[in-house]
This record gives structure tokens, sequence and C-alpha cells, in this order.
């Protein structure tokens, strides 16, 4: 009941907000559930089934051609309601997914992702030639077209849409994942020979699962084709499969709905910092590192497992190092952030045209409103203060918390082992 109170706050939240939001803002919330619809899709596959895909952009990149293809049947006077346009990116998702599928499920473990890169980076090899598909170098483009007095001429109008058709979705994957058929998928995961020795066909169920999987990519990439009403062959590329592994990845695979928490961070932090700074990608990637460094379940993952606990935790006690945690990751993060944009500065095109002009020497250079001597003691001192005491404060929490949760782990390991009295239960 508490989860349901929850979810229906946060789709309230999706309701009423946006028409108060600008369009930029507007455009970036129809972007995170476009990736949470993908990351749910790939999720599907490397969560229920074990199977990592590092060519998933293919079946999003295939329903995106496919929608264009049909909203450009519309303007010539199909007649096809413009809401169910996701439908074309469906099928050719699935239908492409159940060819790539056969093949690539015949292997496994590395081999499968790299069968599955392959394909990807055919697709991507062949888009730019063949024109009358892909449309070439510069795509193909089309226009959302009036249906029922809707002209989807507004963001918001497109943004609903596109909730809609996230939520949609998400619900039938979440029920697929509590099918009989679902729960085979975890066999599989698990262990697939014995799958093999009860009797199933392992081989038809791994391809099953691939093709659910590139279906809801396909609508994925359809919501995108409505969206930005084109697309080219970048759509294709290996940074799209890579991205929708790290935002599943840091989200946390091993929980249902934790993909969409890291494609929401991954895509709000790429809106708010790509204008700062060109180092946006690196310091996504860092994320990725540090996450799977410290935190391998995901974002998701840290949730669901306070929550089991939430009956248990001492928030008296617990609150404290985790604040203090918060202090010294803000801390190693300043002076990582400086680093890495002084970094920048010092080695990029425009400094050293500056450094021409000043006959060799280094000039200063301005970074955070604050004008810096690349010679100076302080320019180097500083973040190497902030990380040093960022460091030891985030070892002083991190043993408190580790202290704290194995104390829990004895106190309930003791109560598990302590009978009970006779007749306690009566």
């Amino acid at each position: 009941m508490r989860n349901i109170s929850i979810l229906v706050a946060i789709l309230a939240l999706a309701i009423a907000v946006p028409p108060f939001l600008g369009i930029a803002w507007q455009n970036a919330l129809v972007n995170v559930l476009i990736a949470s619809l993908f990351a749910l899709a790939f999720n599907l596959l490397i969560g229920q089934a074990g199977l990592l895909s590092f060519g998933h952009a293919a079946y999003f990149g295939i329903g995106a051609f496919a929608a264009l293809h049909l909203m450009i049947a519309i303007e010539d006077g199909l007649a096809f309601p413009t809401p169910l346009v996701p439908l074309a990116g469906a099928a050719a998702g699935l239908l492409v997914g159940i060819v790539a599928g056969y093949f690539a499920t015949m292997r496994s473990g590395v081999y499968f992702a790299l069968v599955t890169l392959a394909i990807a980076e055919l697709f991507h090899s062949l888009a730019p030639h063949l024109q009358g598909l892909f449309g070439g170098e510069s795509g193909v483009s089309s226009m959302r077209m009036p249906w029922q007095g809707i002209i989807f001429g507004s963001l918001i109008e497109v943004y609903y849409l596109t909730l809609g058709w996230v939520l949609t979705c998400g619900l039938a994957l979440w029920a697929y994942t509590r099918t009989p058929f679902g729960r085979l998928t975890l066999a599989l995961r698990d262990n697939e020979q014995r799958v093999q020795f009860l009797g199933y066909n392992a081989h038809a169920a791994k391809v099953i699962v691939f093709a659910v999987s590139a279906m809801a990519s396909g609508v994925a990439g359809a919501l995108l084709a409505i969206s930005n009403e084109t697309a080219n062959y970048s759509l294709f590329a290996t940074d799209v499969s890579a991205q929708v592994v790290l935002q599943t990845f840091v989200g946390g695979s091993t929980v249902f709905f934790g993909p969409v928490f890291g494609a929401a961070a991954f895509t709000l932090f790429a809106f708010l910092v790509s204008d700062l700074t060109r180092s946006w990608v690196f310091y996504q990637g860092l994320i990725f590192v540090l996450v799977m460094l410290y935190a391998p379940t995901g974002i998701g993952g840290v949730i669901a497992y306070h929550a089991r606990h939430r009956r248990q935790l001492d928030w008296s006690r617990l609150a404290g190092p985790y604040a203090l945690a918060l202090v010294g990751g803000l801390l190693v993060a300043a002076g990582v952030v400086y680093l890495t944009e002084t970094v920048a500065v010092l080695f990029g095109e425009g400094y050293a045209v500056r450094m021409r002009d000043a006959g060799g020497s280094l000039p200063r250079y301005d970074l955070f409103g604050v004008s810096w001597d690349p010679a100076g003691i302080l320019t180097w001192l500083l973040p190497l203060i902030l990380i040093g005491a960022g460091g030891a404060v985030l070892v002083r929490a991190r043993r408190s918390i580790a202290g704290f949760w194995n104390r829990m782990g004895r106190t309930e390991a003791l109560a598990a082992a302590t009978p009970e009295p006779a007749g306690g239960t009566a």
C-alpha cells in the first residue's frame, strides 16, 4: 500500500507540474521519460535474463525510423491516429528483435554481447548508404499531424503523449515479469542448464525475451522521433548503446524500476551541466565508476535496501554519518571539478593562443569567477586540500556507517537465533 501511494504521488506530480515549467524543462522531461523506457526495456534483458547487450541502439533507432515513415504516410493522407504512431516502432523493433535475437542468443556471455554490438554496428555502417530507409547523411524528417482536435504543436502535448506511452509500456513490462514466463526468464538467468533439463526450450525463451525488449526499445525510439520530428543514423551509434548500459547499472539492474533512477539522473545531469562545461561526459563516466565501486546495486538497490530495513533503522544514529559522508563527498567533488576544469583550460586551444601571444609564459586564467596563476602554489594546493580533507571525512563516515549496519546485522541474527518461549504465540 505504501509503494502504491508513492507511485500515485509521483504520477500526480508528473501530470500536474510540467505545464508550469518552461519549454526547456518540458523537453528535458520528455527525454527523461524516453530514456526511462529505453532503460526499462534494456533491463528486461540484463536484469531478468542476464543477457548483456552492447547494441541495443539498433532497435531504438529502428523504432524511430519506422515511426517517421508512418508519420510521412500520415502527412500524405493515411488515416492513422497520431497517438498510435509508436505502434510502428513496436512492430519494427519486435520484427528486427526476433531475427537478431535468434542469432545473438545462440551464444551467451561475452560472445552474446559481441554479437549484439556487431548487429548495431552493421546498422550504423549501412544506414548512411540506404537512402530510402534511413535518408542517408541527412536522415528522415516529418511533422506531427493533428488528431481529434489535438494539433501536437506544443511540447506539452508531446509530453503527455510520451507519458501515456511510457506508463503503459512500463506497467506492461512489470506485468511481464510477474507472469510464469517472466519467472522462467529468471530461471534462465540463474541456471540455463537446469531449465533445459526441465524440458524447456531455452533458446526459444531467450529469443522471446530479446524480442520483447527490442519491441519496448522500438517504442522508446518512436517517441523520440515524435518529439524531435527527425532522426538520422547516429541513433545506431555505440554511444547510444553505452548510455543505456550506464543508466541501467547506475540506477540498479537488480530492481525493476531502478533503471528509471539512472535514466533520470543522467539525462537531467546532461541537461543541467552540458552547457556549463565540455567535461560533462567525463563526470558521467566518473559517477558510473564510483557507483560500481561503492554501490554496485545502484541507486535503486540502495533505496530498496533501506526500504526493506526501514523499521529497524535508527535515524538518530544514522543521520549524522550520512550527513558527514555528504560533506566529504562534496569536498572531494569540489576538488575534482576544480582540477578537471583547470586542466581543460590549460590544455585548451584558447589558452595555447594566449601563451603564444604572451611569448611562451603562463598567463593567468579565470575560473569560477576568480583569476588563477598556473604557476602559483595555491592553484594546485587548494584542490589537494579539498580532496584530502574530503577523503578523510569520507573514511570516517564510512566506518561509522559500516559499524551501524554491522551492529544491526548482528542484532537481527541474534533475534532470529533466539527461540520463542513456549506458548509465546498462542
